[in-house]
């Protein structure tokens, strides 16, 4: 292990940088910087102009360019923040962002773990992967909650009480939304690490090599685990219309059966209600009560068989 990895902290314009070094790799870590900001942190290494061109916009998905003496790479966190790495032989710029949200990603772990993997002998291929490597356990732990999310929208679909239907809904396109959020941060990142295992970034071998293969085979657990948890949203989305398909059944089922009931006291206060002079029971002493207590009876028998059947 490592025994004297340092760390310092300078100012570059207004930005604040932080330096971490591990005997001779050199991890420069720039956060929330403007574009002024960054075309210093690139003077000051000497880096190429066209450099930094990419982290002046945000990028719409995980990427590898590579340059003469360098490459550039785009990941992202569980988080959706954005992670821009620029990998040399001896060094290693990271330029990272609070996203909308105000989250933002903290590289402790990812120190942690180089400082415990590296050995005598670290290299910034290394350090990279180490940090893609912990980058791939935040989606992991993305996943984890939305797995929770989604089972707490089963239990809504199908509990004794449950919520309104807009917010069942709601939460259930949330949830697509944020999966398919994730597996397109994740899909692209597949291919990145993968022309990493290719060598096609110089550097790439020895134990790097090692991690970049079991980092290929962790992203491609985390791609399944985001497919069956849509598999399992788009489950619960049909769940969920299924339901409101039945309930809007059994509404329908009362509507009829009242309708049913209330029909045949209106037919018979119909009939007796034509203005017709001979008509039977009219001028009859018991043709009113007898009218009401047909009225009362016909209604309690089809009351009682939409009962029988659940109608009701």
């Amino acid at each position: 292990m490592l025994r004297h990895p340092s760390s310092a902290t300078s100012i570059v314009g207004s930005v604040v940088l932080t330096t971490h070094r591990y005997g001779d790799v050199e991890w420069v870590d720039v956060v929330d910087a403007t574009f002024a900001d960054l075309d210093d942190v690139a003077q000051r290494y000497g880096l190429a102009e066209r450099t930094f061109d990419e982290a002046h916009r945000r990028a719409a998905r995980p990427t590898l360019q590579r340059f003469a003496d360098h490459a550039y790479l785009v990941a992202f966190s569980g988080t959706l923040a954005e992670i821009d790495m620029y990998l040399g032989p001896t060094w290693l710029v990271t330029v990272r962002r609070h996203d909308a949200d105000g989250h933002e990603w903290d590289p402790t772990a990812a120190m942690v773990r180089f400082q415990r993997r590296c050995g005598d002998d670290p290299s910034a291929a290394l350090l990279l992967l180490t940090i893609l490597d912990e980058l791939i356990d935040g989606y992991f732990d993305a996943t984890d909650d939305l797995e929770d999310r989604v089972e707490a929208a089963e239990d809504q679909i199908f509990g004794e009480q449950v919520p309104s239907q807009r917010v069942v809904q709601q939460e259930l396109f949330t949830l697509r939304r944020e999966l398919l959020q994730l597996r397109r941060v994740m899909m692209p990142l597949r291919e990145v690490i993968a022309a990493l295992g290719r060598q096609e970034v110089p550097g790439m071998d020895g134990e790097a090599l090692a991690l970049c293969r079991d980092t290929y085979d962790k992203i491609l657990r985390a791609v399944d685990v985001v497919d069956e948890q849509r598999e399992l949203v788009g489950n619960a989305v049909d769940a969920h219309l299924a339901v409101m398909s039945n309930q809007m059944n059994l509404v329908m089922k009362q509507l009829t059966a009242w309708g049913s009931i209330v029909f045949g006291a209106t037919l018979i206060a119909g009939i007796y209600g034509m203005n017709f002079e001979h008509m039977p029971e009219l001028t009859w002493y018991y043709g009113y009560p007898l009218a009401l207590g047909s009225m009362v009876v016909l209604s309690a028998a089809l009351h009682r068989m939409f009962r029988k059947r659940d109608w009701l």
